[in-house]
């Protein structure tokens, strides 16, 4: 299998590349950590894009549980269904609903699959997944048959670090966090996103966008996709690059702020920052 090297939309670091090759070559789970917003997520379609495999993807919930990626018995559609006299009612292999799993470990050509946001999940999910991950088949108790890998998926699970998870399941994954860009990194992000972008307007935003996720007491500090929505409306709105020359970041609050400050506690924040500032300099 080809090399990961990253995307034409996606850019990858070295660390990133050689954990995704890594966790590759060693048909290891990579587990994939970092603040929200820092592309977890989009990795998975990436690879998938970049070695040309099926994505498959698991989006979990604090519901989720872990049998749900293997498959679900529906016993009260059986149980209405032989009521009514329905003929399905025969074969159990009407009520069985394939999870992601099955899907992966089925899969006529070697899938990417995503379990997403592992973390949202009760504490047990993860350790109720260790035995089919390691073994890469099931059994059907219903019907009786086994479901077998044909061959080891590539598997990509992110984590925002809401909990934290066993170590039994951490020793079977290659780790990798996903550090928040430096600048070098973001102004390549940009140039991807943005590639007739004015120089100067994207170095003064991330002056400001910068210094806004240093500001102390910050609930939650901006993200890549948000400094990437922040620069498309500052494009869209024709805003004057005066605008972000002249302003004085630690006495107003950024312009079209929402792209960037997500709850009211921040902004209040700011708002209150502006009016100290206000005042020292009366």
């Amino acid at each position: 299998m080809q090399r990961f090297e990253g995307t034409r939309n996606y850019v990858a670091t070295d660390d990133l590349k050689v954990a995704v090759n890594a966790a590759v070559m060693l048909r290891r789970p990579l587990l994939v950590k970092g603040e929200p917003g820092t592309g977890k997520t989009v990795l998975a379609h990436e690879i998938a894009k970049a070695t040309g495999a099926p994505l498959i993807e698991w989006n979990v919930k604090s519901t989720t549980k872990a049998h749900q990626g293997l498959y679900e018995y529906d016993a009260v559609a059986r149980l209405r269904d032989g009521q009514l006299g329905d003929e399905r009612v025969h074969d159990i292999g009407n009520y069985i609903k394939r999870g992601k799993l099955w899907d992966a470990f089925t899969s006529e050509q070697l899938p990417v699959l995503l379990i997403d946001e592992i973390d949202k999940a009760d504490i047990e999910f993860p350790n109720d997944l260790l035995q089919e991950l390691d073994r890469m088949s099931f059994d059907v108790y219903e019907t009786g048959e086994r479901i077998e890998a044909k061959e080891r998926p590539i598997v990509v699970i992110t984590s925002n670090n809401e909990k934290e998870l066993p170590d039994a399941f951490l020793r079977r994954c290659f780790f990798h966090y996903i550090k928040f860009p430096d600048r070098e990194t973001m102004q390549a992000i940009i140039d991807v996103h943005f590639p007739d972008i004015q120089k100067t307007l994207v170095s003064r935003a991330m002056d400001i966008f910068y210094e806004v996720r240093e500001v102390p007491g910050l609930k939650k500090k901006p993200s890549t996709s948000e400094l990437l929505d922040w620069l498309k409306l500052l494009l869209n709105e024709d805003m004057p690059l005066e605008v972000l020359q002249d302003r004085d970041t630690s006495s107003a609050i950024p312009p079209l702020h929402g792209a960037l400050l997500k709850n009211e506690q921040d902004i209040m924040l700011f708002e209150r920052l502006a009016f100290m500032s206000r005042r020292q300099g009366g």
